[in-house]
């Protein structure tokens, strides 16, 4: 250890907190309650034993209140740095800074982060003053968009990717072309915030297993380092937003405010539990536990008005700093209980976040639930917040495989679930409509699995959901039955056809596209491996999965009356003359809504913008065809748009090939979607080149 100091220091500010540097000096400020003394430790390398300076801060002219300070002078960027703080038990403790603008990608040794120090992860002296020149942007709104969930590291680490940095930010700017031809408007990025991967049980890292998706978070202001393919973790992820923005794609960050790496008793002290312990995390009456709501051993006290400011700043940064367009909150229910755990009719932090002035247009979705038992699916608390249906994807999820009597709620649902949010005067785009997500069966594991397959995970398949409303399809995993593989690809078409035939928000999950398998794992939360990564092979062996997955998205945003902004009325749209939407079974005008048998929802859909035709939508999930009678329009005539029974190209038509429909009915097979679209015959003639008289 240096004898000498390198470094001038002064007495610096408690605000802002973390590290900001300037070419003159770099302030240092933390906030704690608890510490009884604290010292700054600097490194020349992430990964030297010895700091190369250890600056003690003076009690009297170093702590403001409760933050402590320190302004070191000419400090070069790239410099490491921890804190050592001294608690009340008279016990010192290493640690990360919580406001790190990054962080070490050394492997530290989380074990011996139980005993004295976090053992290597440290912070990184980030310039943050040049930011590109198009950052940050307005937010893309959630009307009209269509979401796609992607794990950064597994969408480009398999061999079969191509790309020259696989597992990285840059990887994912590679994959940019894929990314718009497809037809999405915002990418989900699973958290991207530095988080343990060494958090897992003993008996699932032994089988070399790690946290693999990312929900234990270390370093909310700093991007994941293992993403990273430089030093320089801010400008890749900069980078990132930037080439996304340049493609007209927005990006939504899962994030996750309910729990940290640190867990409960006998997890490691990393940052929090040495700098406010009693605030940070919700603790038992008598102090000596942790309260878990999270199933992770800790929960975030979130509605402490100190816990609130971190957690909003720490959004504001993302937006203002790092150009996010919005986000996604894991377990989001947490957020709503009090510090003694129990629910609050307006707790701060989703106000807050609702309300703060730089996150006012952004997208904030719920999943608004956690894991003990708090279920807010349509009473979030505010007014603008989005949630993840998880009914709509349950309902959807029984209908397809064949329930039966529950058209009713398909209806409901495949029109944005007002039942859910138009009392409290919120819109259909606060439902997002789901099928799959990272957490549960890839698209096509639910149409080849009845039952969970997760030995792999170490935890003698006792992990991951066992109520799936999966259905095989008649055989149980691989096979080579070509019925049976027939069967599954059609009902894959079903469900991506009324995800994106519904009102609201659609999302889905990367690689159903092209029916990615984690062979029947339902929860592949630490598979790092070609289980969860994508294998790019299946784009072209499935390629007529991914042909009608991009046809799709171009037929939602050339139809805009699947999208509304406001919730259907079945009143008369007075520019086009017929309600604007009508409902039918297998008669017009007489929907099966009281029919506990019934299997078949027909409605025809008026268009929304000028010029738009008018759409019948047909859904049979019966083991029998029928034959559906079309409605009639005046002036308008019926072609065949899709039909998820027909072979490739023909289970979705390119609009000039769409076949004139002759009959006033129209076949639909068992198990099957036909989607007509109606056109005026002035149109016809006008975009066809044909005369009227056609």
């Amino acid at each position: 250890m240096r004898t000498t100091p390198r470094f001038v220091t002064h007495i610096g500010s408690r605000s802002p907190s973390g590290a900001s540097w300037s070419p003159e000096e770099t302030n240092f400020s933390i906030f704690s309650r608890e510490a009884i003394a604290v010292e700054l430790l600097l490194y020349e390398t992430a990964d030297c034993d010895e700091p190369m300076q250890v600056i003690t801060l003076d009690i009297e002219q170093q702590r403001t209140f409760f933050s402590w300070h320190v302004a070191v002078k000419k400090l070069p960027v790239g410099t490491y740095y921890t804190w050592r703080v001294q608690k009340p038990d008279g016990s010192w403790w290493e640690i990360l800074d919580p406001w790190a603008r990054a962080v070490s990608d050394k492997k530290w040794q989380r074990s011996l982060a139980v005993q004295k120090a976090c053992n290597g992860l440290r912070g990184i002296v980030i310039d943050l003053r040049h930011t590109p020149a198009h950052l940050p942007v307005k937010p893309k709104s959630l009307e009209g968009a269509i979401i796609y969930e992607v794990h950064v590291g597994g969408f480009t680490r398999h061999p079969t990717s191509g790309v020259k940095y696989p597992n990285t930010f840059k990887g994912l700017i590679e994959k940019i072309p894929y990314l718009k031809a497809l037809g999405i408007t915002h990418v989900e990025l699973l958290p991207v915030m530095a988080f343990d991967e060494q958090d897992a049980p003993e008996g699932v890292i032994n089988l070399g297993h790690e946290n693999y998706w990312g929900y234990s978070p270390y370093g909310f202001y700093a991007p994941h380092p293992s993403y990273c393919a430089t030093s320089d973790p801010v400008h890749e992820f900069r980078e990132l937003v930037q080439a996304l923005h340049d493609a007209d794609i927005g990006v939504l960050l899962d994030v996750v405010f309910n729990h940290t790496s640190e867990g409960g008793n006998g997890g490691p002290t990393i940052h929090f539990k040495a700098l406010l312990d009693d605030i940070f995390y919700h603790r038992t009456h008598d102090r000596l536990h942790y309260r878990d709501y999270t199933g992770c051993g800790n929960t975030i006290n979130c509605n402490h008005p100190l816990v609130t400011h971190f957690l909003v700043h720490c959004l504001e940064y993302w937006v203002n700093e790092m150009g996010v367009d919005g986000f996604r909150f894991d377990l989001a229910s947490v957020f709503t209980r009090g510090e003694d755990g129990e629910v609050l009719a307006n707790p701060s932090l989703p106000w807050s976040i609702e309300l703060s002035r730089s996150l006012i247009n952004t997208p904030i979705i719920a999943e608004a639930w956690d894991a003990a038992g708090l279920y807010q699916v349509g009473s979030f608390p505010g007014t603008r917040w989005a949630e993840w249906n998880g009914r709509y994807r349950d309902v959807m999820r029984r209908f397809v495989r064949g329930d039966r009597g529950l058209v009713d709620e398909v209806a409901t649902c495949m029109t944005g679930s007002s039942d859910l949010y138009a009392d409290d005067h919120r819109l259909p785009s606060s439902s997002v409509n789901f099928i799959t997500c990272h957490d549960g069966f890839t698209l096509w594991d639910l149409v080849s699995h009845n039952d969970k397959h997760n030995m792999a995970n170490g935890e003698e398949n006792r992990d991951g959901t066992n109520d799936n409303l999966s259905w095989n399809c008649g055989v149980e995993g691989v096979t080579d039955d070509p019925h049976v593989l027939a069967l599954r690809r059609k009902q894959a078409r079903n469900f991506m056809a009324i995800l994106f035939l519904s009102q609201g928000v659609p999302m889905f999950l990367a690689g159903d596209e092209f029916l990615h398998s984690q062979n029947g794992n339902n929860n592949a939360w630490c598979q790092n491996n070609e289980t969860s990564w994508l294998n790019w092979e299946l784009s072209e062996a499935n390629k007529e999965m991914l042909r009608f997955v991009r046809e799709l998205s171009a037929f939602r945003h050339r139809h805009r009356c699947l999208a509304r902004p406001r919730y259907l009325t079945g009143r008369i749209d007075v520019t086009r003359g017929i309600p604007d939407i009508a409902w039918h079974g297998l008669q017009l005008n007489e929907p099966l809504w009281h029919d506990p048998e019934s299997q078949v929802l027909a409605f025809t859909l008026a268009g929304y913008a000028q010029g738009e035709e008018d759409l019948h939508v047909i859904i049979n999930m019966s083991d029998q065809a029928i034959d559906a009678p079309l409605p009639v329009i005046a002036q308008r005539r019926w072609y065949l748009a899709m039909d998820t029974a027909a072979p490739s190209p023909n289970d979705i038509i390119e609009w000039k090939k769409q076949p004139l429909i002759k009959s006033e009915t129209q076949p639909v097979q068992a198990r099957s979607i036909v989607v007509c679209e109606a056109r005026e015959r002035s149109s016809l003639a006008l975009r066809f080149g044909r005369p009227k008289s056609d």
